[in-house]
């Protein structure tokens, strides 16, 4: 497993709004958003391409184009949906898919609860995303369930990740074609499985509700 911790000033300033307390979650919505824009541009540097010829207005010349099947963008609910639109924005020709998964609060174990995939994703590049990669649970399971239907080149992008999850995932998904593409590599988990320093529940400071 590979993972890229994009170092960039406007990622480090919107990040650092996303921490503050005070952000409210319009707010908290919209650099998310543009974040995950930063972060999209990181994680597409190995998208599959073929070549093109086209006619330019003076010209032909040869391009690239996004190859078939086109990728797929995978939210984990319901906190990752809020990292959609930031993804979509760079890749609009790409398929989305859904998967739900919750914790729970005493075990930290991740179950599912909904799933949207296509059945078969044999040769295609997957870009899964959710905020927060805590204990690992989560995205492990989301990931291996993506391998299981044939993804070849899966990327986790996370906005924070805790030391402890990127372990998990390292020791899980041994010799998987996986990449994490995340804001910064926060310094641990508390005893209730937060990120420390973090941003707090994403979830909930993106949709201003609990639970």
């Amino acid at each position: 497993m590979r993972i890229h911790v994009v170092d960039h000033p406007l990622v480090a300033h919107k990040l650092t709004t996303l921490r503050d307390r005070r952000t409210d979650s319009a707010t908290f919505r919209r650099l998310a958003d543009e974040l995950v824009t930063l972060l999209a541009y990181e994680a597409t540097r190995d998208v599959r391409t073929e070549q093109v010829d086209i006619d330019t207005p003076v010209t032909t010349t040869t391009g690239v184009k996004l190859s078939y099947p086109r990728p797929l963008v995978v939210p984990i609910l319901r906190a990752g949906v809020g990292m959609l639109d930031g993804m979509i924005r760079l890749l609009p020709s790409a398929e989305v898919g859904f998967i739900g998964m919750v914790r729970d609060e005493e075990t930290l174990t991740a179950s599912t609860y909904a799933n949207r995939l296509p059945a078969d994703l044999s040769g295609r590049q997957v870009y899964v995303v959710d905020p927060m990669l805590a204990t690992g649970g989560t995205l492990v399971a989301a990931i291996r369930e993506l391998i299981g239907r044939g993804a070849d080149d899966v990327t986790a992008v996370v906005l924070l990740a805790a030391p402890e999850g990127v372990e998990t995932m390292e020791r899980e998904l041994a010799g998987a074609p996986v990449t994490v593409v995340a804001a910064a590599v926060d310094e641990r988990l508390n005893e209730n499985g937060y990120i420390v320093p973090g941003l707090g529940d994403a979830g909930d400071r993106l949709y201003g509700t609990s639970g």
